[in-house]
């Protein structure tokens, strides 16, 4: 189940190399994938979904997220992904939670107002109060 948390980003739990086709008609130009390879069994490979992607003239980024948390890099690599999509991102892990949070630091860098982050995360479903903190911080007090 895709959530449209606004026009450029949307998050969505595990998909499969099938599902890209429908990702491609439906107006996305780029897949992210949050989850990592192997995390649970039988979930689909990530190369496998980069093949499917590129095939479909989508971009495709990894930028796994263990239970560890989430870094700096990590961030600044979802500012990167989400800076050349050049349209609608589909950023998927097992459930969607972890995309979309990684998307809200991205966002409180790249100069977004947490108020505004949590606003967006919630009309989707989506709690960002564990991670308030790391998006004042990014945002530097905005």
């Amino acid at each position: 189940m895709i959530r449209r948390i606004d026009d450029s980003i949307s998050v969505a739990p595990q998909i499969t190399p099938e599902d890209v086709a429908e990702i491609a008609a439906a107006g996305f130009t780029a897949i992210v994938n949050n989850r990592p390879d192997d995390e649970e069994g039988g979930q689909p490979e990530g190369d496998a979904i980069r093949a499917a992607a590129e095939a479909a003239g989508l971009s495709y980024t990894a930028i796994p997220i263990t239970h560890a948390g989430f870094s700096g890099n990590q961030v600044d690599a979802m500012v990167t992904a989400l800076e050349a999509a050049g349209g609608p991102v589909l950023a998927y892990c097992r459930s969607g939670t972890r995309s979309c949070n990684l998307w809200a630091l991205a966002q409180a860098k790249m100069g977004e107002h947490p108020d505004r982050l949590m606003a967006k995360a919630a009309a989707t479903g989506y709690d960002l109060t564990g991670i308030r903190p790391m998006l004042d911080t990014l945002a530097g007090g905005r």
